[in-house]
């Protein structure tokens, strides 16, 4: 592997760990739609993502999804980090939404890296804060918002991270991520519509006039 992934993605990286990296890592690619993490996996490696997207979701006994946050290229995973740090199972399950690259390290260089490096203890603590901070923000959506309001907050959030005004899913796939019916769904797009936000297409929903998160 060479370091121009590593030098494009993770500029903020020592030029010793740079090359620690590109010496004890593999590159790894997942296709939109492939499963990254499941729930009960052990985790081998950590990974940073350094092309596509991923969302980061957790799922009940029904087989329910819970929407967490996504990831981008340059940043990585805190919870599968953790879990990795302590040889735990993982709580989560993360799939890709468009074809991805990641940087795989294996977890026998997560201690070493974090005394030896100290922009990768600074990463590792970034990770973990701005997690957290996503996390919040979408828990405040989800436990204190009206279904219209997530749905809006849902919308706003996989336009500014897609960076793209269309949402290339269906009304059914919005509602599983949501926790909540098609019919329930379609109803407030279709509201939306009508108040000039959104325009309704077959399996896509185009952005015309949101607030932001």
């Amino acid at each position: 592997m060479s370091t121009t992934a590593i030098d494009q993605t993770f500029p903020d990286f020592e030029e010793a760990l740079k090359e620690d990296i590109q010496k004890n890592s593999e590159i790894r690619t997942f296709r939109a739609g492939e499963q990254m993490m499941r729930t009960g996996q052990y985790f081998r490696s950590t990974m940073l993502i350094i092309d596509g997207l991923v969302k980061v979701y957790r799922e009940d006994d029904a087989g329910n999804e819970y929407f967490m946050y996504y990831l981008k290229p340059g940043q990585a995973c805190a919870l599968s980090m953790v879990c990795a740090a302590k040889r735990e199972t993982s709580e989560i399950m993360a799939k890709a939404v468009k074809d991805t690259e990641v940087i795989a390290i294996p977890l026998s260089y997560m201690d070493e890296f974090m005394s030896k490096y100290k922009s990768w203890y600074h990463f590792v603590l970034e990770t973990y804060r701005s997690r957290f901070e996503e996390l919040l923000v979408t828990i405040d959506h989800i436990a204190f918002r009206a279904m219209d309001e997530r749905l809006e907050f849902y919308l706003i959030k996989h336009q500014q991270t897609l960076k793209d005004n269309i949402v290339h899913l269906s009304h059914q796939e919005i509602a599983d991520e949501l926790n909540s019916s098609r019919e329930v769904i379609s109803r407030l797009l279709k509201k939306m519509e009508q108040l000039g936000k959104v325009r309704l297409h077959r399996n896509a929903i185009e952005i015309i006039s949101l607030g932001s998160i």
